[in-house]
């Protein structure tokens, strides 16, 4: 909330907490009923109603719902320029999983994310939201309908596409990154990278463990591949 806040205060319509919430956001109170907004001290069981769920931390924000917007060559050029780390997510599922990929993105300071389009694509909801505490402020939401021509055009624009692959992919391929335009691919929660996505990579890269379980979630793995590429200075 507070990020929200302090990101696009204005983008805040109206506001519910409860009332040990409240004492702790009076400049926010503050603001809102300089811009006229609504806001209000609620019980706990109708916070619970607003929300639709238990776990809202005491505090609801109605914001407009966000909208990604399409990739367009521009924005892969611009990217290239900027020297943009790019975090890519093919047909990740649970809002859940995007909201702490969302969190893990921002701590590690990769600024855009890029979605599949679909319907099997989770999009930034309340739910991803409220699991990234704060992250979803610090990233910049994308998408594209044909994600593995996007790949293609980021490896011609310099960029090393690295795929997450449960299995098969290179050991060495975090060293072998080093100092490159980076984009990294995390795939669908069952499944993983589909065919054409592993295809259009320019490398694969797995995270060794030790077998006892077959692989880690998608948002432990993501964390764990941005620190090692994005997050070793």
């Amino acid at each position: 909330m507070r990020a929200r806040f302090t990101r696009d205060a204005q983008s805040i319509q109206r506001l519910y907490f409860d009332y040990a919430t409240g004492r702790k956001i009076g400049v926010i109170c503050k603001a809102l009923a300089a811009g006229k907004k609504i806001y209000r001290c609620v019980e706990a069981p109708e916070l619970e109603k607003i929300a639709g769920t238990v776990h809202h931390g005491g505090i609801v924000a109605v914001v407009p719902a966000p909208a990604p917007k399409s990739v367009s060559e521009g924005d892969v050029k611009r990217w290239s320029t900027k020297r943009t780390p790019l975090l890519i997510l093919d047909r990740i599922g649970n809002p859940h999983n995007l909201g702490a990929i969302a969190r893990s993105a921002g701590f590690f300071g990769i600024p855009q994310i890029v979605l599949c389009g679909g319907p099997q694509s989770a999009q930034p909801n309340d739910a991803a939201y409220r699991v990234a505490e704060g992250g979803m402020e610090a990233v910049e939401f994308s998408q594209v309908a044909d994600l593995p021509s996007l790949l293609r055009g980021l490896a011609s624009a310099g960029y090393d596409v690295i795929g997450a692959a449960t299995r098969g992919g290179r050991l060495d391929g975090f060293s072998a990154s080093a100092g490159k335009l980076l984009a990294l691919v995390l795939g669908n929660e069952e499944q993983g990278l589909s065919a054409d996505v592993a295809a259009a990579c320019t490398k694969l890269v797995t995270i060794p463990g030790t077998k006892a379980v077959e692989s880690l979630n998608v948002s432990v793995a993501g964390a764990v591949l941005m620190w090692e590429l994005f997050g070793r200075k």
